[in-house]
């Protein structure tokens, strides 16, 4: 494969400097302890990733590695899992009894090792998670993973899952897929673009692989190849030796498109018909054919079979390996055989491999699906069993692929209709968008039976929400759907209940996003239908400050009980986590591997949340790039939230013209979809930049529009994000009795018992309304919560108005301390107006703006202890279990360590203490 990209050999490869410089730099990394990393190379067919994947694992096996592989294929891309067996059963091997038993379990199932179903289809991306964890402990680890974009979807979101986690182990996870789109979904790294070879370099590949060609046909080649090495390398194989010479003129150019394609397909057609029968079961079998390939050929052909493996070897299109394997030049040979075998070929292939395969597999039956002719309803019977299996085992997306092929080889059209409904059912589950909606299409035009309407309703809205961002549907069809999915008698099918709290969930979504009365009344009269995570979340945002009572609390206690739940459960914990700001919560839920993988967009939209009230502002530019990347895979309510969320960073740093710039790209499509979630937020957020600069009463107006003074309205499911914001308007704009009376309405509505955050913004609005005699016992309180979470940015703005009072008191001393803490913050977070408030308020005091340098001796032994095992990345309950501690009392000494090294976030304690 290394000389197909037409760029290596034994000295290594021609050009790649920068490919090359990132990927040694990788590894020496995980091998030095600096940690793990990722490194996604995305380019066109033949342009050198897989030569360039060759020269990593050689690399990294030489030094020391331990070097896994996995390459997609077009014909295993239904194969639920099928990528991450490669990778992972070699693993399996030598550290199986390093996992605890259900994650053992629970892999061996997912990777048909046993014939069981796993504890939890998400359970797959944490035990996958502990078993590279396992292997990386013994030497540093390579996982390499080829043709990215032909992985079945399962695995590709394990993989996804993994990549998020890698930077924690000493190894390295190198992927390669095509250039078509942005990063792989869910992937939040830089795709290292692998371009075109430099002039140069398709000088240098040519005379290493071409040295006979004259000047002039060389320089027509490296034209014509256009620097993509897999066609500097074919290009000249196809001239005649008269063309070679330069004796008779090249042939006039043909157009790019796919002929490197074309070009195999002519030096196929030098073949004998029996050799190109020989190349059909491995070409369709993809790489799972186990090393069959030769001892088949062997059996089939007898004598001539050496000759056969001499002519396919002889031709340069393929070879075959120790294994017994046939391997292919490149995946446009594989291509280029089916392409140009006669139907009835392909018919016997296909049978062949069904053959050797167990009854009911997943790839035999699609085999003898392939193989058939005519409707077969016996075969789309154990299609749809098998598809139904995988659904279970976490692969839906594979599966939808299966009850698709069930639903071509159904005689009647009711049990059609049916399976194609849960096609798109399963697709929208396994985040097929476009193909979902292919299949939404194609069933609006068909009659549809009584039992089939709740499932075709999900997928209408599921693809009308997240393509269309379009929530009419969602009305209309999802209450009864709902209804019908829960009527006495309704008839049971595979999924069910989880299609329900899915139904529920999508109701529930779109009536938090527009506030629309008829989905919060068709889902009250639900609530006895669904399960406790779906009350819960509920609660939450229906009439929060009446009915989230409890909430943050019974949070925690079910993400800790979550695992082993479906999609639908995993979604509705994530959507509550949104709504109370778990941050405790949501990263049990989110990185405990239970359902990360398989929820990416809803994981990756809690993240933007936490991200935020952590203060992790520089992550807003991944948020972006999640933006870009669900747009390009149609994904356009994602989009719109991801840019939304965007804004937030940019209204937190005062930033005007940029927050006015996205506002003016996101709003108008937030408020063609009545999304009043958004819409109402960018105007909170406006409200936030005039807070910025000092525009008080400018903020107020904005504010009280959204939330009036002393009323908490329903409808308002966010109430607790502007509370504090009006509050701190109203004081700074003198409407202080307006103030007064909105913290009392807070507390009549027994905020703080929501969640951690709703109690902070409560005690942090209660201390900014307090009068003079009142003040140091609220500010006192506010502060004491502020250790039950980090709330970066709003803690800094308590910390101004503070040290504003202080200042204003004549207690210059401990204005001063409060802020440079504030100031220090702001300045972390990039909120340079904010600091520049900080700044004014200290010269106002006579006082200097710069910081104090930080001093390690003003912390205690404990206190010391505390920070460096927060500067080694442990969290809160780690550290309390290492030093014996509850987690609130290591939050508590953080929040006495933080103002004594002048820092406001985790994150910059190791740079604190290191430079002390």
């Amino acid at each position: 494969m290394a000389e197909a990209a037409g760029c290596a050999d034994a000295e290594g490869l021609v050009g790649r400097r920068r490919e090359r410089a990132l990927l040694e730099r990788a590894l020496d990394d995980a091998r030095s302890g600096a940690g793990g990393s990722v490194a996604v190379l995305r380019g066109e067919a033949g342009i050198g990733k897989t030569a360039l994947l060759d020269w990593a694992a050689g690399g990294a096996a030489r030094a020391g590695y331990a070097v896994v592989r996995a390459a997609g294929a077009e014909a295993e891309v239904a194969v639920a899992f099928g990528a991450l067996r490669q990778v992972l059963r070699p693993l399996l091997e030598s550290a199986r009894d390093a996992l605890p038993p259900y994650q053992r379990e629970a892999l061996e199932s997912a990777l048909g090792l046993r014939d069981a179903i796993p504890p939890g289809g998400f359970a797959v991306g944490a035990a996958a998670l502990a078993l590279l964890t396992a292997a990386a402990r013994r030497r540093p680890l390579l996982v390499v993973v080829d043709d990215l974009h032909w992985v079945d979807s399962s695995s590709a979101a394990v993989f996804a899952f993994l990549h998020r986690r890698i930077g924690d182990l000493p190894a390295v996870l190198v992927v390669a897929t095509r250039a078509e789109g942005s990063a792989p979904e869910g992937w939040q790294v830089h795709p290292v673009d692998v371009e075109p070879l430099s002039d140069t370099d398709a000088d240098a590949v040519l005379r290493r692989w071409h040295p006979d060609l004259t000047a002039v046909v060389a320089e027509r080649v490296r034209r014509e190849a256009a620097g993509n090495p897999l066609a500097l390398t074919e290009l000249p194989r196809q001239l005649r030796a008269e063309h070679r010479s330069g004796v008779v003129p090249l042939p006039e150019r043909l157009p790019w498109g796919r002929r490197l394609d074309r070009l195999f397909a002519s030096r196929l057609r030098a073949l004998s018909p029996e050799a190109l029968r020989a190349l059909l079961p491995a070409a369709l079998g993809g790489d799972g054919d186990g090393g069959t390939w030769w001892s088949s050929v062997s059996g089939h052909h007898g004598d001539r079979a050496e000759r056969l493996l001499d002519d396919v070897e002889a031709s340069g299109l393929a070879r075959l390996d120790h294994t017994g394997r046939l391997v292919f030049r490149h995946p446009l040979v594989r291509s280029a055989v089916i392409a140009l075998a006669p139907e009835p070929d392909r018919r016997a292939a296909h049978r062949m491999l069904a053959a050797r395969l167990p009854e009911d597999e997943p790839r035999g039956l699609l085999h003898e699906a392939a193989a058939v002719r005519g409707p077969d309803e016996e075969l789309a019977a154990r299609l749809q069993e098998a598809g139904t299996r995988i659904a279970l085992r976490g692969g839906d997306a594979e599966a939808a692929l299966l009850l698709d092929r069930a639903a071509g080889l159904s005689p009647g059209p009711d049990d059609r209709t049916r399976r194609l409904a849960w096609a798109a059912v399963m697709s929208a589950r396994g985040g097929r968008l476009a193909y979902a909606a292919r299949l939404v299409e194609e069933l609006r035009t068909r009659s549809l039976p009584d039992d089939v309407a709740p499932v075709f309703a999900y997928a209408v809205v599921y693809v009308d929400q997240s393509h269309h961002v379009d929530f009419a549907s969602s009305f209309t069809l999802l209450p009864e759907a709902l209804a019908a999915l829960t009527a006495p008698g309704a008839p049971d099918a595979p999924g069910r209940g989880d299609l329900v709290e899915q139904v529920f969930f999508k109701l529930l979504l779109a009536s938090s996003y527009t506030g629309d009365a008829r989905g919060w009344r068709a889902l009250a009269r639900h609530l006895g239908d669904v399960s406790p995570a779906a009350r819960l979340c509920h609660r939450v945002w229906a009439d929060p400050p009446r009915t989230a009572h409890g909430a943050g609390r019974e949070l925690r206690a079910a993400a800790e009980s979550a695992a082993g739940d479906g999609a639908g459960h995993a979604w509705l914990l994530l959507w509550a986590a949104l709504g109370v700001d778990g941050t405790d919560a949501g990263p049990g839920l989110l990185l405990g591997g239970q359902h990360a993988y398989a929820t990416q967009g809803s994981v990756a939209k809690v993240r933007c949340r936490q991200d935020f009230l952590l203060g992790r502002w520089d992550a807003a530019d991944d948020w972006l790039r999640e933006a870009d990347s669900a747009e390009e895979l149609g994904y356009h309510c994602n989009a719109l939230l991801f840019r939304h969320y965007y804004a937030h960073v940019l209204a937190g740093r005062g930033d005007g013209p940029g927050f006015d710039e996205l506002r003016a790209r996101v709003e108008p499509a937030a408020r063609a979809a009545g999304m009043r979630f958004v819409t109402d937020h960018l105007g909170r957020l406006r409200a936030l930049v005039d807070l910025a600069h000092g525009r008080d009463e400018e903020a107020y107006e904005r504010l009280r529009a959204l939330l009036p003074p002393g009323r908490l309205p329903s409808g308002l499911s966010w109430f607790h994000l502007p509370f504090f914001d009006l509050v701190q308007a109203a004081v700074r704009a003198g409407h202080r009795a307006q103030a007064r009376a909105h913290v009392a309405a807070g507390r009549a509505a027994r905020m703080d018992e929501i969640s951690d955050h709703h109690a902070f913004l409560l005690a942090a609005a209660a201390a900014l309304a307090a009068g003079e005699d009142e003040q140091d016992e609220a500010f006192a309180a506010a502060y004491a919560l502020a250790g039950t979470g980090p709330w970066v940015f709003a803690l800094a703005r308590l910390r101004l108005e503070h040290g504003a009072r202080l200042r204003l008191r004549g207690r210059r001393a401990e204005a001063e301390d409060v802020l440079h803490m504030a100031r220090h913050a702001f300045r972390e977070l990039g909120a340079g107006p904010w600091a520049d408030q900080c700044c004014r308020e200290l010269r106002a005091a006579g006082l200097s703006a710069e910081v104090p340098a930080a001093r390690v001796g003003l912390l205690t032994a404990q206190e010391l202890r505390v920070a460096r095992l927060v500067a080694a990345g442990l969290t809160n309950k780690q550290i309390g279990a290492e030093l014996n501690l509850s987690p609130r009392s290591v939050a508590s000494h953080l929040y006495k360590i933080f103002p004594k090294l002048g820092i406001a976030s985790r994150a910059a304690l190791g740079r604190a203490l290191a430079e002390t």
